[in-house]
């Protein structure tokens, strides 16, 4: 039966704080061998998390765990963050530089809804079979290697699209899309390697989010920037000019992008920022296994319980995203731009979400209960967005979708976290591209169904397939806890969340 093993911090004869008598006590247990150190997988060492026991600023004695060595913050660390996410962003734009106006495209292509669909839903496709792949490759290779070779194939994809501004070259525009997706599973996953190698303890949530949402304004750019480069014209040499534009400032963008990634973009610092990355430098790379750690994260049932709920509701915001344009023209003709303008206020509410949602998380340790609380309310939002689509208001659609994009796009960090608490002491790397698997599995499913059922049954019926598989995911996230396996993992856990321990 569950026990419910709680340490608390007004403790007898003891005269230190609850969470320094846990950080003492954790201290003593886990030095012997750094035997449950959170890593993440990098070369020549390994990337700790600041937010365990090991967080240097948390421990009461250093010299319990390793000697205290230099430590040092380069400022070129903040160029490397935003040259990162500027590469994300180029490379998230182009996965909605079509669907956003895709009745323009198929009328210019000649094509159907699905294959405009399939030009967004490749991104997700791409993904799935690739993620395990280059998860081993960063962590034989390193960010620097990653990135370059992202970029590189952003760049390439974007070049091969400008040869597809003719109405008989759809294959080249799709095989372009294609070359962009593989760069997705190269850069995806690099914000959180990124900010531990570069960023001290105080700056690595704030860095890790500004990575992340680097993607995010690659989104916003994708929904606003398209309907005002090509508008929705008649004549079909004027269209095909539109898009040549809009596809040579992008091929540019990304070249300028790969260039500066090529001769500035470095693997890490000659120092480390933290102590905790002094100590990761010091371990062996062959004390980690990447197939065990597969292995015990797929056995993990709460983890693998969240992996479902988390592609349920990221997979809902892939659909919504990639069907806005459909959905928008059918109760409001001729509306291209305000379209894009809706799915750019869906993504900046998700903005400012996940920034609060981070902020939170910081101050209370609620995972779970933060983690419900804001699934619930992407239900809520969903519903409201699906009542309210069809009343002939814009200003109300533009009200309603915002609220639904904070909630549902604030969801994103909350899931990682969770998944960090969920799954401590595997590599956060390897969980996070579980996390966006599934997301990409369920997207594409969402997307097509969701397509089939516009086409069939109207945008009403669509959104509420989408608002059943919500509430399925509530209800499964209700279910799921921590559980841990031993007192040392309990106590390391404690100190980061503060809450209670189940053993099973």
């Amino acid at each position: 039966m569950p026990q419910n093993n709680t340490l608390k911090g007004d403790r007898a004869n003891s005269e230190l704080s609850g969470e320094e008598w846990l950080c003492s006590k954790a201290a003593k247990n886990l030095a012997p061998g750094f035997s449950s150190l959170q890593w993440s997988p990098e070369p020549f060492g390994r990337a700790v998390s600041t937010g365990s026991c090991l967080h240097m600023e948390t421990l009461g004695d250093q010299s319990d765990l390793a000697p205290k060595v230099e430590t040092k913050l380069y400022h070129r660390r903040w160029f490397m963050l935003f040259l990162f996410s500027f590469v994300s962003a180029s490379n998230a734009f182009m996965w909605l530089q079509y669907g956003i106006i895709s009745n323009i495209f198929m009328r210019f292509y000649n094509i159907d809804a699905l294959a405009i669909d399939w030009l967004a839903m490749i991104y997700l496709l791409t993904y799935i079979p690739l993620i395990l792949p280059i998860l081993w490759f960063l962590d034989n290779r390193g960010i620097r290697d990653v990135v370059l070779v992202g970029s590189a194939f952003n760049c390439i994809g974007a070049w091969i699209k400008i040869g597809s501004a003719s109405p008989d070259t759809f294959p080249v525009t799709f095989f372009g899309q294609f070359v962009c997706s593989v760069a997705t599973v190269f850069i995806l996953g690099i914000p959180s390697y990124l900010a531990s190698v570069w960023f001290g303890e105080k700056e690595v949530s704030t860095a890790c989010s500004i990575g992340v949402l680097g993607n995010q304004l690659g989104i916003a750019i994708g929904f606003l920037v398209p309907p005002i480069l090509v508008p929705n014209v008649d004549d079909m040499d004027e269209l095909a000019h539109h898009i040549r534009i809009m596809f040579y400032i992008t091929a540019g963008v990304a070249t300028l992008l790969f260039v500066l990634v090529v001769f500035v973009f470095q693997e890490r610092p000659k120092i480390p920022p933290t102590q905790a990355q002094a100590t990761a430098r010091s371990i062996p790379p062959e004390q980690y296994s990447y197939i065990a750690s597969i292995r015990n994260l797929l056995r993990n049932k709460p983890f693998m319980l969240l992996v479902v709920t988390y592609g349920l509701n990221v997979g809902c915001f892939y659909a919504v995203g990639t069907l806005l344009n459909r959905m928008i023209i059918v109760h409001y003709p001729g509306e291209e731009v305000n379209a894009g303008r809706i799915g750019l206020t869906i993504v900046i509410a998700g903005m400012v979400g996940s920034l609060i949602c981070g902020v939170w998380l910081d101050r209370t340790k609620t995972y779970k209960q933060t983690t419900l609380a804001v699934y619930l309310l992407s239900l809520v939002g969903m519903i409201v967005y699906a009542a309210t689509l069809s009343l002939g208001h814009l200003w109300v659609v533009f009200i309603t979708a915002g609220v639904l994009g904070f909630f549902m796009t604030g969801y994103l960090p909350l899931g990682f976290e969770f998944a960090v608490e969920l799954t401590y002491p595997e590599s956060e790397g390897t969980s996070s591209g579980l996390l966006n698997c599934s997301a990409q599995v369920f997207g594409i499913i969402f997307t097509i169904c969701q397509g089939k059922i516009i086409d069939n049954y109207g945008t009403l019926a669509g959104n509420i397939f989408l608002c059943v598989f919500l509430l399925i995911g509530t209800i499964m996230t209700g279910k799921t806890s921590v559980t841990v396996k031993n007192t040392q993992q309990c106590i390391a856990l404690q100190t980061r969340t503060r809450q209670g321990c189940v053993f099973r």
